[in-house]
């Protein structure tokens, strides 16, 4: 599945119309966040994770989403099950991330 950009303004539809939900948070200054982009790619096209939706979202644009998530320091990675937080962290660990996807998928 392709990656979703998303901001504050369609952030809660996209949350709404999908089960399963995995966000990184990123800022353009982020060379961590650069870095983990095509892990991220990976994932979202592992079909193994078919059914998760995948978001990149500009921690710097989208305070309201960043908010939702208690997003502390990038880039962070957010999983949301039926519109609710079930859990987040900042890290830039492969191994991590997909953990936090597999528990959601």
């Amino acid at each position: 599945m392709a990656i979703i950009q998303a901001t504050d303004t369609d952030f809660q539809d996209v949350l709404k119309s999908n089960e399963r939900v995995v966000v990184k948070y990123f800022a353009d200054w982020c060379g961590n966040c650069r870095l983990f982009s095509p892990k991220f790619k990976r994932m979202a096209a592992n079909e193994e994770f078919a059914n998760v939706a995948f978001l990149d979202v500009n921690a710097e644009t989208s305070p309201e989403a960043r908010k939702l998530a208690g997003v502390t320091n990038l880039p962070y990675f957010a999983v949301f099950k039926n519109g609710e937080l079930v859990e987040g962290a900042a890290t830039s660990k492969e191994d991590f991330v997909l953990d936090m996807v597999r528990k959601l998928a």
